[in-house]
């Protein structure tokens, strides 16, 4: 008797080739898996989101199970604004794990969440990103912190990186390969 879970060349714990999802608004998706490289046939187990090139685009990290190449999916879709928030706990746990952000700009609102598991054995980084689209400016960043904290900021630039420390309410800028920079301080580079 040959064997009932045995499908052509493929076993059947979840192979299936990948796909991409575009948000096309109003709770609408759009398959475009053929017009990308993350249309993969191979057995695809794991997937981060990073921006690993500093260009404030996501970019896919994709892992086969079994073995194989690590695929680097560059993201070269067209560029819009973005605002990435980094959190660094004080009462909360010091990643600001499960606190709640809401960005508001120009007359939408968006929520995430810190909760950086991605996928099967995936990670993210410890960060939070808003994709803005032509907005320039974000009018009002809150953060409802585990410990029950909430802090508002308002009138945030896009296309930046914003570490925020739980109960300080000056965001420390970000720039890639650089020490990151209080606003305020008069003391030049540090914290």
């Amino acid at each position: 008797m040959s064997n009932p879970w045995k499908i052509g060349n493929h076993n059947v714990s979840a192979f299936e080739r990948n796909r991409v999802l575009l948000n096309t608004g109003h709770g609408r998706f759009v398959e475009i898996s053929h017009g990308t490289a993350a249309d993969l046939d191979s057995d695809t187990r794991g997937v981060a989101v990073g921006d690993l090139n500093g260009d404030g685009m996501p970019d896919l990290i994709v892992r086969n199970s079994g073995g194989g190449p690590l695929r680097i999916l560059e993201n070269h879709w067209p560029k819009t604004n973005w605002l990435t928030v980094s959190l660094r706990g004080v009462k909360s746990n010091s990643l600001g794990l499960g606190a709640k952000l809401k960005v508001e700009a120009g007359g939408r609102t968006l929520w995430r969440e810190l909760y950086p598991v991605s996928s099967f054995l995936s990670q993210l980084p410890s960060r939070v990103r808003f994709g803005l689209g032509a907005h320039r400016q974000v009018d009002r960043l809150s953060i409802y912190w585990p410990s029950g904290i909430v802090q508002q900021f308002k009138g945030l630039t896009a296309d930046s990186h914003l570490r925020i420390t739980e109960g300080d309410d000056t965001p420390v800028e970000i720039s890639p390969g650089s020490v990151p920079v209080r606003k305020d301080s008069p003391h030049g580079p540090g914290l």
